[in-house]
């Protein structure tokens, strides 16, 4: 007897109750599915994404919203701060390394980042061709970036004002791109990169004679480490720093947010606040998992137990012919685990989907970096768990199976 091919021919006979109950279990599973990606792939990227910064200098504001502009360029900047403190706090003792940064500028929705190249080696980036810039109006873009604009070395293009799509572009300068990274897997690949003084000169009113961006300026070479040199006021976004001792990591901030008109904010600690703010809504979307996957766990049991009571004369006749009571226990375990399989394996593939859907209508965020196709060990679980909801809602109509009497269903027919 094949039990195998008996318990789905019985399954396939009522193919409106199994196809609900195995749709049910599959949007709970397609859920955590969902959760489980999200959470490991996130957490990862952003502790990437924030290696090597100790700490993170600008206007003050939400640390938070400081730190997601700055690290992640996901938010708006809080605002500028003046070069000549973020100076002040580059010959501090405290501080090993730091990196300034400018922001305001985007390029179809890509940010263009002024910096110096301490920000590649800080992401230790590889050149899929060209050089780092040397000039003003030179940029490096992302591998990311370089394929959806599809530019290569040589090409030129204008910026646009401000961080998002949709703002006047300068078209008094234009970008001329000396590099492309190799992809890094990080938000260096969503970047357009540039010198600070890039940065400074395309908001400087282009017909002024005597502007630091005059155009004879355009011809030297930038600051490639350091601070930009510069005889007017002018100033930045941001500072990112690595301290010089673990001491640093405790007097610095306090220094910082006390003692001048700037903030300081943890990277690490910041994401740690983040990642529990989010974890409501995790914990939040996991009970709702569960609950359908509940549902459909009593959707199966109530399948199986009225489709045993139907087939009790058919149980008999299986018997009669030679059928043991564990075989007729086996048969209906069977069912409920072909369900539950089934189910498991929709909600896995389903929740995969989902997120390469999340994924596609959001090309620019931190979204844009996962891998929606990356099999966690994890998912494993989900099928054990899958599973096991199967052998519980087919305890007792497999018991009333085991129970079931010859003799008895024989003579009611």
């Amino acid at each position: 007897m094949n039990l195998f091919k008996l318990s789905w021919k019985y399954l396939t006979f009522r193919p409106l109750s199994t196809g609900l109950n195995v749709l049910l279990l599959a949007l709970g599973l397609a859920i955590i599915t969902v959760l489980l990606l999200i959470q490991d792939q996130f957490e990862k990227k952003m502790n990437q994404d924030a290696a090597g910064i100790d700490l993170v200098v600008g206007a003050k504001g939400s640390p938070l919203q400081l730190i997601l502009s700055s690290v992640y360029h996901v938010d708006f900047p809080t605002g500028n701060i003046a070069m000549e403190e973020a100076q002040k706090i580059s010959r501090s003792r405290l501080v090993k390394n730091i990196i300034p940064m400018a922001l305001g500028d985007n390029y179809q929705g890509y940010r263009i980042v002024g910096t110096n190249h301490d920000y590649l080696d800080l992401y230790q980036v590889q050149f899929a061709e060209g050089e780092p810039w040397k000039m003003p109006f030179d940029v490096v873009l992302g591998a990311e970036m370089a394929r959806q604009s599809q530019m290569k070395v040589g090409d030129t293009f204008e910026g646009s004002h401000g961080i998002s799509e949709g703002s006047h572009d300068h078209e008094e300068h234009a970008f001329k791109v000396t590099g492309v990274l190799e992809p890094q897997g990080n938000v260096v690949d969503r970047l357009v990169l540039t010198s600070i003084e890039s940065v400074w000169y395309t908001h400087d009113e282009a017909d002024s004679t005597e502007s630091e961006s005059s155009h004879d300026l355009f011809h030297q070479p930038v600051a490639e480490r350091g601070f930009p040199q510069t005889e007017q006021e002018r100033e930045l976004t941001t500072l990112l720093l690595q301290y010089r001792s673990p001491m640093a990591a405790i007097q610095l901030p306090r220094m910082i947010n006390s003692g001048t008109g700037m903030q300081a904010a943890s990277p690490s600690f910041e994401m740690s606040r983040l990642f529990e703010l989010l974890g409501v809504g995790i914990s939040l979307l996991q009970g709702l998992a569960l609950i359908l996957i509940g549902i459909s766990g009593l959707g199966i049991f109530i399948a199986l137990y009225n489709s045993l009571k139907e087939r009790k004369y058919d149980l008999a006749i299986l018997r009669s012919i030679g059928a043991s009571r564990m075989q007729l226990v086996m048969l209906v375990f069977l069912e409920g685990l072909t369900l539950t399989f089934l189910g498991a394996v929709l909600g896995i593939v389903l929740g995969h989907g989902f997120l390469a859907g999340i994924i596609s209508v959001n090309d620019q965020g931190v979204a844009a970096s996962l891998n929606p196709w990356v099999f966690l060990q994890d998912e494993l679980w989900i099928l054990v768990f899958a599973l096991g909801v199967g052998i519980v809602a087919s305890l007792i109509p497999a018991w009333s199976a085991y129970q079931t009497s010859i003799a008895k269903q024989l003579t009611k027919s």
